[in-house]
């Protein structure tokens, strides 16, 4: 997923303000809620939002105590040694119920398949598995207010500009035709079927049947058209897998491989991969793909689980997926549930 835009008062909400403050772990406001979201609102003027779409998104907010306490009890980043195992996590994502449900949607929706893929190269059963994991095939799409939520964000401060801008970004999608009750979603601000935040929907939501409306709430096909347009955005390559289960040689030593790069981003997701080595040399070395690939094809091995536990053949387009939600365990499970939906 990628990231968030944000918003006005009375003296009786003021007060209400001022209350609310002191349930609240100090280290960020700077200043009233009502003071700051009339900064806000002059910010999303300037950027042409207009008046009408202002005064509904903007109407009676309140700071949401909830949303800071699910923000501030988010785990930072783990310095510790080891990682959990991966099988318990795909065990429990990857299970009966959501192939089933995948498998379901995929043949509900084999008319957009052919289309999809010839616009963006991005296979259907990829894009079901993303729309499984976020939302569970649109089964549940979140129920926060997302207005109250970003602006509460906002105005927190520990991520005042990434959150601000998600907030007028938000004004600007309901600006579109969405009313404020339509806008509900996650507490961090993601919406709909693929839970994009407010500036992805503006860079990347697609028409995929050409009604006029990118509606990734209810419409199957502008789901559909806008998480492939979204990976093809970051870069998937059509016609090569995510990866290949491969066959790893007794005593083989994996370390030995490790890649001596530092990823700018995630770098605790991306020093668990190897050096990345064509298929052929991996072959070369006693490690081979179950399914065929290209010998040219650039790979990544990763064995998450140990020496003796499956491992596989990574190629570029995991790292798409890595786009996405930024998390090998989420990755390896989109790769897995969509090689079981296609099944």
């Amino acid at each position: 997923m990628k990231f968030p835009r944000l918003i006005p008062r009375s003296i009786l909400a003021l007060a209400a303000a001022f209350s609310a403050l002191s349930a609240v772990p100090a280290s960020a406001q700077d200043m009233p809620f009502d003071a700051y979201m009339q900064l806000v609102i002059a910010k999303a003027r300037a950027e042409g939002v207009s008046e009408s779409t202002i005064q509904r998104m903007t109407s009676n907010l309140t700071p949401n105590m909830r949303v800071i306490e699910l923000d501030q009890a988010q785990p930072g980043s783990s310095s510790s040694p080891g990682y959990p195992a991966l099988q318990p996590y795909i065990d429990r994502h990857v299970d009966a119920a959501r192939i089933n449900g995948g498998r379901a949607v995929y043949n509900e929706t084999t008319r957009l398949h052919g289309p999809i893929r010839q616009q963006y190269g991005v296979p259907a059963e990829i894009i079901v598995a993303i729309w499984g994991h976020e939302t569970n095939y649109g089964g549940y799409r979140g129920n926060f207010d997302l207005a109250r939520s970003l602006a509460t964000l906002a105005w927190e401060g520990r991520r005042r500009a990434l959150f601000e801008s998600e907030f007028i970004a938000l004004m600007k999608v309901a600006d579109k035709g969405y009313s404020r009750d339509q806008l509900v979603g996650s507490w961090a601000g993601a919406f709909g079927n693929p839970q994009f935040l407010p500036s992805v929907y503006l860079r990347l939501a697609t028409d995929g049947d050409g009604d006029g409306m990118a509606n990734i709430f209810t419409n199957q096909a502008d789901t559909m058209a806008s998480i492939a347009r979204y990976f093809q955005d970051a870069g998937w390559r059509p016609g090569i897998p995510w990866g290949v289960r491969a066959s790893v040689p007794s005593g083989f030593n994996v370390d030995a491989y490790r890649s001596e790069l530092v990823a700018p981003v995630c770098p605790r997701v991306h020093e668990r991969h190897s050096q990345w080595k064509t298929v052929a040399e991996w072959r070369a070395l006693g490690v081979t793909p179950y399914n065929s690939l290209p010998p040219d094809t650039l790979v990544s091995l990763f064995q998450p689980d140990g020496p003796g536990s499956p491992a596989w053949l990574l190629t570029s387009n995991y790292r798409v997926i890595l786009e996405y939600n930024c998390s090998n365990y989420y990755a390896m499970s989109v790769g897995l549930l969509a090689d079981e939906i296609a099944r």
